[in-house]
This record gives structure tokens, C-alpha cells and sequence, in this order.
């Protein structure tokens, strides 16, 4: 149980969406803290790209870093209302937003995002690889070669092709930030690839920062517990997407507002002497 009834909790009304999802059509509506997060400067005149911008933690993301003072790239697939809903929140804090849709898996679209960065927002200080793919399966035969392809090319490969490309811009104490989960220590069998891939993001980040200690360019990882985003009810049944973070220590899911503090943290002069670490958000689900 909870005693905070300023966010809902569940059971959550049954829902059902196609993925990967429409913020709009979610109940309750996720919260990015476009209310809520008041900004005080922490990255003022730096500029960051984000991928996954356009709903869930990637938006909260958006809108704290702009509020501190951060330009804002937004990287999303396809849905361009939400995106241009972040733009819009990203922009009445006075800040320059570029938003940029396209997939992730490729390379070639990963080299553009950070040379548009570059180009557009004078060069890159924080990077932060957000997007995921997630999808539910009960039995191992059901996922195939494509889907388990498609889930490691965009969680993993991605922040691969990335970072590669916007290190080479990067000056002494930019920051990389990861997204990883509960889910790299705590696997859910319905989510093997998904959970597979947050596993692997974690050693990545590990081995990237002692490879860029030296270079002052600091690594670092956020790991979400259940999150209120549109992954939800777009990839979860109903029934189960109406429990969701029930079973936590704080009896709910969380909203993407209440990780974009750790966001800011890494990317800021308050983390700097934060490298190679994982910080949990996690509603009381245990990472040690």
C-alpha cells in the first residue's frame, strides 16, 4: 500500500493498445512532469540528444533537461504527435528542440541523429539512449529470429551506434546515459529478449566507462522498475497491465516524472564523480 494520493494506483482501467502505443489513449495519462518539475539551471547552455523522446521517460527526460537549461534533440520512431508534444513543453522552456523520427536500428540513422546534434545544437554534451522494444511471450518457441533481432538491434545495438558516433564530439565531462532496468537482474520469462538485452545494456555501460575514463566523458545508467508508459498497455494484456507495480514496496507503478531527477543527476555537475554506476528507480524492487 501507499500513502501518496497524488498518483494513481492500481488496478488501473483495462486497456488495450497497438504498439508501441499513444500516450493520449492511456488511463490514467502518464505524468512527465509538464506541472510538476521546476528546473534551476544544472545544465544550462548544454545540449542533449534523446532517443524515445516522444512519450514515457524519454518525454520527462526532455522536459527536465530543458528546464535546466539543456537544447533538446528528440529521436522517436514514428509517432509524431506525442514527439511534437515534447517539442512543444521543450520549447515553452525557452530552449531549441529539433525533432527527428526514424529507426534506430540502423546505423546510418544513428550517425545522422548525432551529426544533426552537432549541426543543429552547436555539438553534443549528454546522450541519453532511452528508446526500447518490448514484447510479451509465454514460451520460447513463439519468439522468432526477427523478433529476437529486432529487440537487441534497438536496446542494445543502438546505444552501440551512438555512442560510436558521438564520442568523437564529446568534450571532458559530457555524459552518457543508459537506460536499463529491474528486469537486467530480476529477468521476467515473459520478457526473455527484452530482459536479455537490459542485461547487456548494464555491461555496456560498465565497459564503456572505464574505456572513456581516461577521456573524461562519464557512463552512467538509470534502471527503471514498472514504469506507467505506452510499452504498457501495448505490449502487456490487459489484466496484467491493470495490476501493473502493484507488487512493488510503494504498491504502484511509477511515473516517468519520478526518474527524470536521476536523468539530471548523471548529466549534470552534481554526478561528477558518478562513472560506471547504476542508479535504481525502482519503486522498492531490489537491485543488490
Amino acid at each position: 500500500m501507499t500513502d501518496d494520493t497524488r498518483r494513481p494506483t492500481p488496478p488501473y482501467p483495462a486497456q488495450q493498445q497497438k504498439p508501441p502505443g499513444q500516450t493520449a489513449a492511456m488511463q490514467p495519462v502518464p505524468d512527465h512532469g509538464e506541472k510538476s518539475y521546476r528546473g534551476n539551471g544544472k545544465l544550462e547552455g548544454k545540449t542533449a540528444l534523446i532517443t524515445g523522446a516522444d512519450s514515457g521517460i524519454g518525454k520527462a527526460v526532455a522536459i527536465a533537461f530543458a528546464r535546466e537549461g539543456a537544447d533538446v534533440v528528440i529521436s522517436y520512431l514514428s509517432e509524431d504527435e506525442d514527439a511534437n508534444d515534447t517539442a512543444k513543453w521543450v520549447k515553452q522552456a525557452g530552449r531549441k528542440a529539433v525533432v527527428i523520427p526514424g529507426d534506430i536500428k540502423s546505423e546510418d540513422h544513428c550517425k545522422m541523429l548525432v551529426q544533426r546534434t552537432v549541426d543543429e545544437l552547436g555539438g553534443i554534451d549528454i546522450l541519453v539512449n532511452n528508446a526500447a522494444f518490448q514484447r510479451t511471450y509465454a514460451d520460447i518457441a513463439d519468439i522468432d529470429a526477427e523478433e529476437w533481432d529486432e529487440t537487441f538491434r534497438t536496446n542494445i545495438y543502438a546505444p552501440f551506434f551512438l555512442a560510436k558516433a558521438a564520442i568523437p564530439h564529446m568534450a571532458r565531462g559530457s555524459a552518457i546515459i543508459n537506460t536499463t532496468s529491474i528486469q537486467s537482474r530480476q529477468p521476467s520469462p515473459q520478457l526473455l529478449a527484452y530482459a536479455s538485452t537490459k542485461g547487456a545494456i548494464s555491461n555496456f555501460t560498465a565497459g564503456l566507462a572505464e574505456m572513456l575514463g581516461e577521456r573524461g566523458i562519464r557512463v552512467n545508467a538509470v534502471a527503471p522498475g514498472p514504469i506507467w508508459t505506452p510499452l504498457i498497455p501495448s505490449t502487456m494484456p490487459a489484466k496484467k497491465a491493470a495490476k501493473f507495480g502493484g507488487n512493488t514496496l510503494i504498491g504502484r507503478a511509477g511515473q516517468p516524472a519520478e526518474l527524470a531527477g536521476a536523468y539530471v543527476l548523471l548529466a549534470s555537475d552534481l554526478g561528477s564523480y558518478m562513472t560506471g554506476a547504476i542508479i535504481p528507480v525502482t519503486g522498492g524492487e531490489i537491485m543488490i
